[in-house]
Protein backbone atom coordinates (compact mmCIF):
# COMPACT_ATOMS: atom_id res chain seq x y z
CA UNK A 1 0.00 0.00 0.00
CA UNK A 2 2.75 2.27 0.83
CA UNK A 3 4.70 1.26 -2.55
CA UNK A 4 1.58 2.49 -4.22
CA UNK A 5 0.71 5.82 -2.55
CA UNK A 6 5.09 6.90 -3.12
CA UNK A 7 4.27 5.85 -6.71
CA UNK A 8 1.22 7.83 -7.30
CA UNK A 9 2.67 10.71 -5.47
CA UNK A 10 5.68 10.24 -8.00
CA UNK A 11 3.80 10.59 -11.13
CA UNK A 12 1.20 13.20 -9.98
CA UNK A 13 4.58 15.32 -9.14
CA UNK A 14 6.08 14.78 -12.70
CA UNK A 15 2.63 15.08 -14.35
CA UNK A 16 2.30 18.53 -13.11
CA UNK A 17 6.26 19.52 -13.81
CA UNK A 18 5.36 18.44 -17.27
CA UNK A 19 2.49 20.71 -18.38
CA UNK A 20 4.67 24.12 -16.89
CA UNK A 21 6.50 25.66 -19.33
CA UNK A 22 9.94 25.33 -19.91
CA UNK A 23 10.77 28.56 -18.15
CA UNK A 24 9.79 26.74 -15.11
CA UNK A 25 12.03 23.69 -15.08
CA UNK A 26 14.32 25.19 -12.95
CA UNK A 27 11.94 24.73 -9.83
CA UNK A 28 11.73 21.07 -10.26
CA UNK A 29 14.70 20.18 -8.52
CA UNK A 30 12.55 18.94 -5.43
CA UNK A 31 10.99 15.90 -7.60
CA UNK A 32 14.09 15.23 -9.27
CA UNK A 33 15.69 14.33 -5.89
CA UNK A 34 12.58 12.58 -4.60
CA UNK A 35 13.05 10.49 -8.07
CA UNK A 36 17.18 10.00 -7.69
CA UNK A 37 16.32 8.85 -4.14
CA UNK A 38 13.58 6.10 -4.95
CA UNK A 39 13.99 4.77 -8.37
CA UNK A 40 11.07 2.74 -8.34
CA UNK A 41 10.94 0.32 -10.88
CA UNK A 42 6.87 0.02 -11.80
CA UNK A 43 6.90 4.20 -12.01
CA UNK A 44 10.20 4.43 -13.85
CA UNK A 45 8.57 3.23 -17.13
CA UNK A 46 5.17 5.07 -17.01
CA UNK A 47 7.41 8.47 -16.26
CA UNK A 48 10.00 7.64 -18.96
CA UNK A 49 6.37 7.78 -21.52
CA UNK A 50 5.47 11.02 -20.32
CA UNK A 51 8.69 12.47 -20.27
CA UNK A 52 9.31 11.02 -24.07
CA UNK A 53 6.25 12.70 -24.98
CA UNK A 54 6.54 15.81 -23.90
CA UNK A 55 9.20 18.51 -24.43
CA UNK A 56 8.79 20.52 -21.99
CA UNK A 57 9.40 17.66 -19.35
CA UNK A 58 12.17 16.15 -21.19
CA UNK A 59 13.87 19.89 -21.19
CA UNK A 60 13.52 19.31 -17.26
CA UNK A 61 15.00 16.11 -17.51
CA UNK A 62 18.33 17.22 -19.16
CA UNK A 63 18.43 20.19 -17.00
CA UNK A 64 18.27 18.05 -13.92
CA UNK A 65 20.63 15.98 -14.89
CA UNK A 66 18.01 12.86 -13.80
CA UNK A 67 18.60 9.51 -15.48
CA UNK A 68 14.97 7.66 -16.21
CA UNK A 69 15.09 4.10 -17.12
CA UNK A 70 12.67 2.49 -19.99
CA UNK A 71 13.55 5.55 -22.89
CA UNK A 72 14.79 3.47 -25.97
CA UNK A 73 18.37 4.45 -27.20
CA UNK A 74 16.71 5.63 -30.28
CA UNK A 75 15.25 8.10 -28.20
CA UNK A 76 18.22 8.79 -26.19
CA UNK A 77 20.20 9.86 -29.49
CA UNK A 78 17.92 12.48 -30.47
CA UNK A 79 17.35 13.82 -26.94
CA UNK A 80 21.32 14.51 -27.04
CA UNK A 81 21.16 16.25 -30.41
CA UNK A 82 18.74 18.36 -29.25
CA UNK A 83 20.62 19.58 -26.30
CA UNK A 84 20.87 23.01 -26.72
CA UNK A 85 21.88 26.23 -24.55
CA UNK A 86 21.74 29.59 -25.71
CA UNK A 87 24.88 31.59 -24.16
CA UNK A 88 24.58 34.95 -22.91
CA UNK A 89 25.76 38.01 -24.96
CA UNK A 90 28.66 38.94 -21.79
CA UNK A 91 31.22 38.60 -24.76
CA UNK A 92 34.84 39.68 -24.81
CA UNK A 93 36.47 42.64 -25.89
CA UNK A 94 40.39 43.06 -26.83
CA UNK A 95 40.03 46.46 -24.70
CA UNK A 96 39.42 44.25 -21.47
CA UNK A 97 42.37 42.14 -21.62
CA UNK A 98 45.19 42.36 -19.75
CA UNK A 99 48.45 42.24 -21.98
CA UNK A 100 49.82 39.00 -19.57
CA UNK A 101 47.87 36.18 -19.73
CA UNK A 102 48.82 35.23 -16.16
CA UNK A 103 47.37 38.23 -14.76
CA UNK A 104 44.35 37.41 -17.26
CA UNK A 105 43.94 33.84 -15.79
CA UNK A 106 44.50 35.55 -12.35
CA UNK A 107 41.82 38.11 -12.96
CA UNK A 108 39.40 34.93 -14.16
CA UNK A 109 40.11 32.71 -11.46
CA UNK A 110 39.27 35.01 -8.95
CA UNK A 111 36.04 35.28 -10.66
CA UNK A 112 35.39 31.68 -10.49
CA UNK A 113 36.55 31.41 -6.81
CA UNK A 114 34.15 34.44 -5.97
CA UNK A 115 31.09 32.88 -7.66
CA UNK A 116 31.92 29.38 -5.87
CA UNK A 117 32.20 27.69 -9.21
CA UNK A 118 33.20 23.98 -8.12
CA UNK A 119 36.98 23.36 -7.49
CA UNK A 120 38.03 26.06 -9.89
CA UNK A 121 41.64 24.32 -9.80
CA UNK A 122 40.29 21.23 -11.41
CA UNK A 123 42.15 21.20 -14.67
CA UNK A 124 42.50 18.77 -17.58
CA UNK A 125 45.96 17.55 -17.97
CA UNK A 126 46.48 15.99 -21.60
CA UNK A 127 49.80 14.09 -22.49
CA UNK A 128 50.69 11.87 -25.48
CA UNK A 129 52.49 8.68 -25.10
CA UNK A 130 55.64 7.58 -27.03
CA UNK A 131 52.82 5.80 -29.62
CA UNK A 132 51.53 8.77 -30.29
CA UNK A 133 48.33 7.96 -27.63
CA UNK A 134 46.34 11.01 -26.06
CA UNK A 135 45.97 10.26 -22.80
CA UNK A 136 43.81 13.15 -20.60
CA UNK A 137 42.78 13.18 -16.50
CA UNK A 138 41.20 15.68 -14.02
CA UNK A 139 44.53 17.24 -11.54
CA UNK A 140 44.32 20.14 -9.01
CA UNK A 141 46.37 23.22 -9.77
CA UNK A 142 47.92 24.48 -6.70
CA UNK A 143 49.78 27.34 -7.44
CA UNK A 144 50.94 29.54 -10.35
CA UNK A 145 52.91 32.91 -11.20
CA UNK A 146 54.76 34.11 -13.84
CA UNK A 147 56.65 30.87 -14.01
CA UNK A 148 53.82 28.67 -14.92
CA UNK A 149 51.43 26.58 -13.21
CA UNK A 150 52.10 23.29 -10.85
CA UNK A 151 50.82 20.47 -9.98
CA UNK A 152 51.47 17.29 -8.00
CA UNK A 153 51.82 13.56 -8.41
CA UNK A 154 53.70 10.50 -8.52
CA UNK A 155 57.23 10.50 -10.67
CA UNK A 156 56.42 6.33 -11.36
CA UNK A 157 52.52 7.63 -12.98
CA UNK A 158 51.71 6.69 -16.11
CA UNK A 159 51.18 10.90 -16.67
CA UNK A 160 54.71 11.32 -15.44
CA UNK A 161 56.21 8.94 -17.45
CA UNK A 162 54.07 10.38 -20.51
CA UNK A 163 55.91 13.76 -19.66
CA UNK A 164 59.45 11.98 -19.40
CA UNK A 165 59.01 10.97 -22.86
CA UNK A 166 57.65 13.61 -24.64
CA UNK A 167 57.57 17.21 -22.04
CA UNK A 168 54.59 19.35 -24.42
CA UNK A 169 51.39 18.99 -22.53
CA UNK A 170 47.85 21.24 -22.17
CA UNK A 171 46.00 22.03 -19.50
CA UNK A 172 42.25 22.75 -19.93
CA UNK A 173 39.72 24.88 -17.00
CA UNK A 174 36.40 23.85 -18.20
CA UNK A 175 34.54 27.32 -16.25
CA UNK A 176 31.32 25.81 -17.63
CA UNK A 177 28.66 27.77 -15.51
CA UNK A 178 30.62 30.98 -15.74
CA UNK A 179 30.60 29.96 -19.93
CA UNK A 180 34.04 30.58 -19.50
CA UNK A 181 37.23 28.27 -20.36
CA UNK A 182 41.17 28.45 -20.51
CA UNK A 183 43.27 26.26 -22.26
CA UNK A 184 47.06 26.24 -21.52
CA UNK A 185 49.83 24.98 -23.92
CA UNK A 186 53.36 24.46 -22.95
CA UNK A 187 56.29 22.63 -21.81
CA UNK A 188 56.04 20.93 -18.43
CA UNK A 189 59.45 20.31 -16.05
CA UNK A 190 59.91 19.13 -12.57
CA UNK A 191 59.99 21.67 -9.76
CA UNK A 192 62.92 21.84 -7.19
CA UNK A 193 62.41 19.31 -4.34
CA UNK A 194 63.07 22.68 -1.61
CA UNK A 195 59.36 23.14 -3.66
CA UNK A 196 58.05 20.43 -3.34
CA UNK A 197 58.41 19.42 0.58
CA UNK A 198 57.21 23.17 0.87
CA UNK A 199 54.05 22.31 -0.32
CA UNK A 200 54.00 18.69 0.87
CA UNK A 201 54.10 19.89 4.82
CA UNK A 202 51.04 21.93 4.09
CA UNK A 203 49.10 19.04 3.40
CA UNK A 204 46.60 17.45 5.60
CA UNK A 205 48.38 14.46 7.53
CA UNK A 206 46.34 11.70 5.57
CA UNK A 207 47.25 13.10 2.60
CA UNK A 208 50.74 13.09 3.06
CA UNK A 209 50.43 9.04 3.98
CA UNK A 210 48.26 8.89 0.88
CA UNK A 211 51.10 9.81 -1.14
CA UNK A 212 53.95 7.27 0.14
CA UNK A 213 50.53 4.08 -0.06
CA UNK A 214 49.97 4.53 -3.72
CA UNK A 215 52.31 3.68 -6.99
CA UNK A 216 50.20 5.87 -9.23
CA UNK A 217 48.50 3.64 -12.10
CA UNK A 218 50.10 -0.13 -11.16
CA UNK A 219 47.26 -2.41 -11.50
CA UNK A 220 46.61 -3.61 -7.72
CA UNK A 221 44.48 -6.80 -6.57
CA UNK A 222 41.41 -4.80 -4.63
CA UNK A 223 40.92 -1.73 -2.19
CA UNK A 224 41.77 -4.12 0.59
CA UNK A 225 45.02 -4.20 -0.49
CA UNK A 226 45.11 -0.82 -0.40
CA UNK A 227 44.07 0.09 2.79
CA UNK A 228 46.45 -2.49 4.24
CA UNK A 229 48.75 -0.81 3.22
CA UNK A 230 47.86 2.61 4.72
CA UNK A 231 47.60 0.97 7.75
CA UNK A 232 50.99 -0.34 7.25
CA UNK A 233 52.58 3.01 6.59
CA UNK A 234 50.31 4.99 9.45
CA UNK A 235 52.24 2.39 11.79
CA UNK A 236 55.55 3.23 10.28
CA UNK A 237 54.89 7.49 10.99
CA UNK A 238 53.03 7.09 13.90
CA UNK A 239 55.29 9.40 15.31
CA UNK A 240 56.90 12.82 14.17
CA UNK A 241 56.53 14.24 10.79
CA UNK A 242 56.07 12.35 7.47
CA UNK A 243 58.81 12.64 5.36
CA UNK A 244 58.87 13.61 1.23
CA UNK A 245 58.67 10.35 -0.43
CA UNK A 246 61.30 10.40 -2.83
CA UNK A 247 58.90 9.36 -5.61
CA UNK A 248 56.49 12.12 -5.48
CA UNK A 249 56.71 16.07 -6.10
CA UNK A 250 55.61 18.94 -8.62
CA UNK A 251 55.51 19.87 -12.39
CA UNK A 252 55.26 22.98 -13.72
CA UNK A 253 53.78 23.85 -16.79
CA UNK A 254 55.46 26.61 -18.24
CA UNK A 255 52.90 28.18 -20.92
CA UNK A 256 53.49 28.95 -24.73
CA UNK A 257 50.22 29.64 -25.34
CA UNK A 258 47.07 30.54 -23.46
CA UNK A 259 43.67 30.57 -24.91
CA UNK A 260 40.41 32.52 -23.14
CA UNK A 261 37.12 31.34 -24.09
CA UNK A 262 34.01 33.05 -23.47
CA UNK A 263 30.62 31.44 -24.79
CA UNK A 264 28.06 33.89 -27.29
CA UNK A 265 24.98 33.91 -28.52
CA UNK A 266 24.57 31.92 -31.85
CA UNK A 267 27.41 30.28 -30.99
CA UNK A 268 29.82 33.04 -32.01
CA UNK A 269 32.10 32.79 -29.26
CA UNK A 270 34.44 35.11 -28.33
CA UNK A 271 38.49 33.48 -28.59
CA UNK A 272 41.44 34.99 -27.46
CA UNK A 273 44.94 33.45 -28.11
CA UNK A 274 48.30 34.43 -26.14
CA UNK A 275 51.13 33.40 -28.11
CA UNK A 276 54.90 33.87 -26.50
CA UNK A 277 57.19 35.36 -29.71
CA UNK A 278 60.65 36.52 -28.97
CA UNK A 279 60.09 36.30 -24.98
CA UNK A 280 56.67 38.87 -25.80
CA UNK A 281 52.85 37.86 -25.93
CA UNK A 282 51.45 38.68 -28.67
CA UNK A 283 47.36 38.16 -28.79
CA UNK A 284 44.96 37.56 -32.04
CA UNK A 285 41.86 37.04 -31.66
CA UNK A 286 40.30 33.77 -33.09
CA UNK A 287 37.14 32.49 -34.88
CA UNK A 288 35.13 30.65 -33.69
Amino acid sequence: MNALLLFFRQLLTWLYWASRPESECARRDASARVWRETRQPLSCHILAMTISTNPHARQCLRRGGSCVVGVSSKDSAMDLADFRKEYSDRGLRREELDVDPVAQFSAWFDHATELHVHEPNAMTLATVDAAGMPYQRTVLLKYYDTNGFVFFTNYGSRKAQQMAENPQVSLLFPWLTLERQVIIQGRVEKISTAESLKYFISRPRESQLGAWVSNQSEVISSRQFLMQKLAEVREKFTHGEIPLPSFWGGYRVVPQRIEFWQGGPSRLHDRFLYRLENSAWQIERLSP
